[in-house]
């Protein structure tokens, strides 16, 4: 699939490419020796899971002939309490303005995280992942 590398950029700020090229900038707060430039490391892997099931979603409503108008996902996460502070369950609610019915987002929803978005089903793994959804058809 391809090779990402991180490189160290000074203090706790670290540029993630993978093969796209494209630059994701990770930095600490300030409290733990960053500069509190850029998102934390578990912040791009939690939206990196928004993303994909987003994609997968948006992708598969389309093909239903039913597209959004908008979509935001928000992305709720437990830790552990203690160290590694692992992600224990994560929350997706998918929240959709327009016209959908609410069959085809429970199926677009559902075959994201059971079969197309590799973030979900890795991260399915080893934290609980569950999922709602809220639709508007007025902005």
């Amino acid at each position: 699939m391809g090779v990402t590398t991180v490189v160290y950029e000074g203090g706790m700020k670290f540029v993630g490419r993978g093969a796209s090229g494209h630059p994701v900038v990770m930095d600490a707060a300030t409290a733990s020796g960053g500069s509190d430039q850029a998102a934390r490391p578990v912040e791009v892997l939690l939206s990196s899971l928004g993303g994909c099931t987003g994609m997968d979603v948006i992708s598969i409503l389309g093909k239903m002939k039913t597209p959004v108008e908008s979509l935001r996902i928000t992305v709720d996460d437990d830790r552990a309490p203690d160290y590694p502070k692992a992600i224990t369950r994560i929350r997706l609610t998918y929240h959709i303005v327009g016209r959908v019915p609410p069959e085809n987002i429970e199926r677009a929803i559902e075959l994201s995280l059971s079969k197309y978005c590799p973030i979900a089903n890795t991260l399915g793994g080893v934290a609980e992942i569950t999922s709602e959804y809220r639709i508007n058809e007025i902005a």
